[in-house]
């Protein structure tokens, strides 16, 4: 037992490095395209059917890159399709919801006080959720709002905060947050399988045939690509956020993941901008700064926002003595059966990130991460499972805040 959960923590390991490393891949070419295809100038003199050109200079050579805005006249010889970093990127992906969430829904999918379900249940809500996310936007693009990019932007929008608020009512916050990405990152891979190397598939099989290509396949992938271009920015952080829960496990989760999604499209603009040659909007990094300081904000305001009583935030002082008692004994009733030398829940067979909370001197030492995880979040324990109470919640606070002199 103890061989298996070894390899399948490895497991997760090396999936994760391969999701990163494709990742990069796929964005680093996307990212480099986009700023070459605003770049590109137009000249005089150049061949039959080419919309513009570039000089880059790059590990001590020049490069001299003409795009062709629906085809050359003839198939060149060479031809590289960048598609492979995308699908990989997003079965990397999926592998890791599966092996971390699918595999472990009890203690991070699923939460009982969120939507009480069965692991195949939720499971099936996580896979139809994906696969409807696409239907659903690629409607959208073929509908008559398609014709426009700003209101499809607009709508687009309007289902991702729809989403963001969704799934939270379905999943922990962690999962919550982590499937919005994973939503987003389907569509984006989708564009690249179904829509963006189709398009080209086909402008390929007229070259060959001598025919003209239809110029709508490429404004069709370009449309697509727009998307992908303004949505990478939001997918990393949500990719990323599973690993800090004053993002994914406070009140206002789902608040914060559509500010994000706003603080990537700002960012896109500068760079989109700048690389365009059209200015240089440095209000968007104000915009972006104060997005992400509201940001910070949401994820400990007290939740008298909402009607409940400041007290619940851990505002008021206590002795620190009595408080480290009645914390020792929330902790060593709610967590200590994983964080310890010996773990006693199923399937647990050593203390998560080795962090143990078994004895004063270790629940002291770690006061920090109890503190973010259990205290000013509901990160821990995963999905609630041992119950912890709101009061107990603001116990950790007032203790950690106290002993701090705040």
């Amino acid at each position: 037992m103890n061989d298996f959960a070894l390899f399948w923590e490895w497991l997760s390991f090396g999936m994760r490095w391969l999701h990163v490393v494709t990742a990069i891949a796929w964005i680093g070419s996307s990212f480099y395209f986009v700023a070459l295809d605003l770049g590109l100038h137009k000249r005089p003199g150049l061949p039959e059917g080419a919309y513009g050109e570039e000089w880059q200079v790059h590990g001590g050579g020049f490069y001299h890159v003409q795009k062709y805005l629906v085809a050359p006249a003839h198939m060149p010889e060479h031809l590289t399709w960048f598609k492979w970093e995308a699908y990989t990127t997003w079965m990397t992906g999926f592998a890791m919801l599966a092996i971390v969430y699918y595999a472990g829904a009890e203690l991070f999918l699923i939460d009982p006080n969120v939507l009480d379900v069965s692991a195949p249940v939720a499971i099936g809500i996580s896979i139809a959720s994906l696969a409807v996310g696409w239907i659903v936007y690629d409607l959208l693009c073929r509908s008559p709002l398609g014709m426009n990019d700003t209101r499809l932007m607009l709508v687009l929008f309007v289902v991702l905060v729809f989403m963001s608020w969704g799934y939270t009512q379905l999943f922990t916050g962690r999962a919550a947050l982590l499937h919005l990405g994973a939503f987003t990152a389907t569509i984006m891979s989708a564009n690249v399988f179904m829509i963006i190397i189709p398009n080209q598939k086909v402008v390929v099989a007229d070259l060959i045939a001598g025919r003209k290509p239809d110029p709508k396949y490429g404004r069709i992938a370009k449309t697509r690509s727009l998307h992908n271009n303004y949505l990478t920015l939001p997918v990393l952080f949500l990719m990323l956020s599973n690993h800090y829960p004053l993002a994914f496990a406070t009140q206002f989760n789902w608040v914060i993941a559509v500010l994000v999604f706003l603080m990537g499209v700002v960012i896109r603009h500068y760079f989109n901008t700048v690389h365009a040659r059209k200015g240089n909007p440095t209000w968007t990094w104000l915009i972006a700064a104060i997005l992400f300081v509201v940001i910070m904000w949401l994820s400990t305001v007290p939740k008298v926002l909402t009607g409940e009583d400041r007290a619940a935030a851990g505002a008021e002082p206590f002795l620190a003595s009595a408080h480290f008692e009645a914390v020792r004994d929330t902790v060593m009733g709610r967590c200590s059966m994983c964080h310890a030398a010996e773990p006693a829940w199923e399937g647990i067979h050593m203390a998560p990130k080795s962090v143990r909370l078994d004895t004063d001197e270790t629940i002291a030492a770690h006061a920090r991460e109890i503190y973010l995880q259990a205290g000013r979040s509901h990160a821990m324990p995963p999905g609630n499972l041992t119950g912890v109470t709101p009061d107990e919640r603001a116990l950790i606070v007032a203790w950690f805040e106290e002993a701090r002199g705040n």
